[in-house]
């Protein structure tokens, strides 16, 4: 469409121009049409780039793994608006190419592919030694007396 407009501005001033000066404004004007586009890449770009934060992990540090309730991934735990965005801390056992890693997952998760993709991934900040099972929880159940108001 510029290109056009670029050949319709070329014909009007046709009458005034020779054809040295017709073909240097005409490759003027398509220089500029092609860097309009370029400068608005390259300033999406940088809105982009300022916002992107590099993740990289080592062998042995735990993660804790992005899991999308949405879209009906169920074998995490619950489904729904809820639900934990990201699941208990893996190992990585390996790094995979610069950008998966491998999980050691538990027994309950082996129908999951153990590989995925860094921007799946979350660094676990907590210590290893601070997790408590959900199994040593014991809630001990006490009768309650329910009083009404006079």
């Amino acid at each position: 469409m510029m290109y056009l407009m670029v050949l319709a501005d070329a014909a009007e001033s046709e009458n005034s121009l020779t054809g040295l000066e017709l073909v240097q404004e005409t490759t003027d004007k398509v220089v500029l049409v092609k860097e309009k586009p370029k400068a608005a890449r390259d300033r999406q770009k940088s809105y982009v780039d300022y916002g992107r934060k590099l993740l990289e992990f080592k062998v042995g540090d735990r993660v804790l793994l992005k899991v999308m309730p949405w879209k009906d991934v169920v074998r995490f735990g619950k489904k729904g608006k809820l639900a934990p965005r990201y699941v208990r801390p893996f190992e990585i056992l390996e790094r995979i190419g610069l950008v998966a890693y491998r999980l050691r997952l538990s027994e309950e998760l082996n129908s999951v592919h153990e590989t995925f993709h860094v921007s799946n991934l979350k660094k676990c900040l907590a210590d290893a030694n601070l997790h408590v099972p959900l199994e040593e929880i014991k809630i001990e159940k006490k009768p309650f007396v329910l009083l009404e108001n006079p």
